[in-house]
């Protein structure tokens, strides 16, 4: 069994953002591209995006910390600390409104 502090992660991780000139950071906290469940923690300065890209499978956006903004299309929603966003099963980008820290989890089929 293992465990992690994901406070003190994402901490880190936006501590690293913030040194970044790209504004961003991120760590695989589990899995990896040979397991089906994959969760990333993801650190945005703020005003910085993901641009708009594919949803890879099932997935879930846990805003840690700050706030952000989902959109995909016409569509948008915003998250802030203990919010948890599903996410679209379309083109979609994300937005820190302000430095924020969130964990994805995707669950991708082999295929």
């Amino acid at each position: 069994m293992e465990k992690m502090s994901l406070t003190a992660l994402a901490r880190e991780q936006l501590a690293s953002a913030e040194r970044a000139s790209s504004g961003r950071s991120a760590h695989t906290v589990y899995g990896g591209h040979e397991h089906v469940l994959r969760q990333t923690m993801i650190a945005l300065a703020a005003g910085q995006t993901l641009s708009e890209h594919e949803n890879p499978g099932e997935a879930t956006l846990q805003v840690l910390h700050g706030r952000v903004r989902l959109t995909a299309g016409e569509d948008a929603w915003e998250g802030s600390g203990g919010d948890l966003i599903v996410v679209p099963n379309s083109r979609h980008a994300l937005e820190a409104i302000e430095a924020s820290t969130v964990l994805l989890t995707v669950a991708k089929l082999p295929g």
